[in-house]
């Protein structure tokens, strides 16, 4: 079993499949890594030797992962938020940031409100 960054990658899966896993790495970043690393892409983890494993933790010990850059994602916010700028008041309300319309639709960033009927009035 193969544990890097914290995470445990798959065992039965290629080696630039099974490094996605880890938050941070998409597919160029996991073929960059295993090129610097020496190591065959269409390697499965299985097949890892103990030289192998220690070579892409120190590769991605070189760029922020997991739990460094969530932090840090949630630090640039959070910076946001706190200078006022446009896509900082929008984080607050929890509304969309980048210019969606939200007349009709942007539900999942608005979250479901219900309507509510409205009262015919009495006449006279």
């Amino acid at each position: 079993m193969a544990r890097i960054a914290g995470v445990d990658l798959p065992r039965n899966k290629r080696a630039c499949i099974s490094l996605t896993y880890i938050f941070g790495i998409g597919n160029s970043t996991a073929l960059n890594i295993l090129d610097k690393a020496g190591v065959d892409s269409d390697k499965k983890v299985v097949d890892f030797t103990d030289e192998d494993i220690t070579n892409i933790r120190r590769e991605i010990g070189e760029i922020t992962v997991e739990g460094e850059l969530r932090s840090e994602i949630q630090m640039n916010i959070k910076r946001l938020m706190d200078i006022g700028c446009y896509r900082g008041i929008r984080h607050r309300k929890g509304l969309p940031l980048r210019g969606q319309t939200t007349k009709n639709n942007a539900r999942t960033r608005k979250g479901r409100r219900k309507t509510v009927a409205n009262k015919k009035k009495a006449t006279k």
